[in-house]
């Protein structure tokens, strides 16, 4: 109980403080809108591009660690997706969506500062080392999957160009990309610029939690109950417990097998959402499930963190 306290409160209460405030009326749906483009589309692409460009790529790159979680991913993905179709009767372009949900995990705004507040900062390796190639794979797959549903005769060389140019209009996988760049390339940055990108980087995680919070204010979950449940189950459950026994199978580190597993372990993302509302398809389930998902996670986080070594 006292990691409930001590680790997971403190996030959801930044998270209910934004809520509570866009609920009441004293931050409004613009305040919020300004607030997470100023995140997503700025503070957070600085925090990928600092900590991906200071890494130790060598100890951090793992091949077991991101077969581990990328595996329970694609699962949740499949799942999800299939689950979709042929439980609940959904149309392709629906399932596809749902799947994302099941395939997308809240590995940045959740994921990073509960497994900051349960082991330290220094336990963040592993973690970004997921997050480097989350967002390029998880929309990879996605978009590969929705063009392939939708293509009517397009050519393979089309639907490259779909999924790279929907790739490199995401500023995270920017910041993901310069950060690489400048690792690789052993650049070293002046000093007044990095100290301003550590400025934006002190600011991203607080004020996306709170962001997040007014956000999930919209998401009311009507109708559609029974799927999204099952599709919350699989973010929460699934995923996670396959990452857990494939981490411990392959015999990883104690600190790599606490971020896999809770960073699996985390709500269905925001993008979740971005996803269904790009394609117009799903919106309701994957609205519903991130907010049910995010409320629930509070009790199933404390519940992988007894679990953990």
């Amino acid at each position: 109980m006292q990691d409930l306290l001590d680790v997971v409160l403190p996030v959801f209460l930044v998270i209910g403080f934004g809520y509570a405030a866009v609920w009441k009326g004293y931050f409004s749906d613009a305040h919020v809108d300004g607030l997470m483009k100023f995140t997503q589309n700025f503070a957070i692409p600085c925090l990928l591009f600092s900590a991906i460009s200071r890494l130790d790529l060598s100890q951090s790159f793992d091949a077991k660690l991101l077969l581990s979680f990328y595996t329970g991913a694609a699962a949740g993905f499949f799942a999800a997706m299939l689950g979709a179709r042929f439980l609940f009767g959904r149309d392709w372009e629906d399932c596809v969506a749902i799947g994302f949900v099941g395939l997308f995990s809240n590995s940045l705004l959740l994921g990073l500062p509960i497994t900051e507040r349960a082991y330290g900062h220094d336990a963040l390796s592993a973690n970004y080392a997921i997050i480097s190639i989350h967002s390029p794979f998880c929309y990879a797959l996605g978009i590969t999957t929705m063009e392939i549903v939708r293509a009517r005769g397009k050519s393979p060389a089309a639907l490259v160009g779909t999924v790279a140019k929907a790739m490199f209009r995401n500023a995270l996988v920017v910041g993901l990309a310069l950060g690489f760049a400048v690792n690789l390339s052993g650049t070293t940055l002046p000093g007044p610029l990095t100290a301003a990108i550590d400025l934006m980087v002190r600011a991203a995680l607080p004020a996306a939690l709170f962001g997040l919070g007014g956000v999930l204010v919209r998401y009311r979950p009507e109708g559609d109950i029974k799927i999204i449940a099952y599709v919350t189950a699989i973010s929460l459950v699934l995923h996670p417990m396959i990452v857990w026994t494939l981490s411990k199978s392959f015999d990883l580190p104690i600190a790599s097998q606490r971020s896999a597993v809770l960073t699996a372990a985390m709500a269905p993302g925001i993008n979740s959402y971005v996803f269904a509302n790009m394609y117009g398809r799903g919106k309701r389930v994957a609205a519903s499930a991130v907010l049910v998902g995010t409320t629930m996670c509070i009790l199933t986080v404390w519940v992988w963190l007894q679990l953990l070594p």
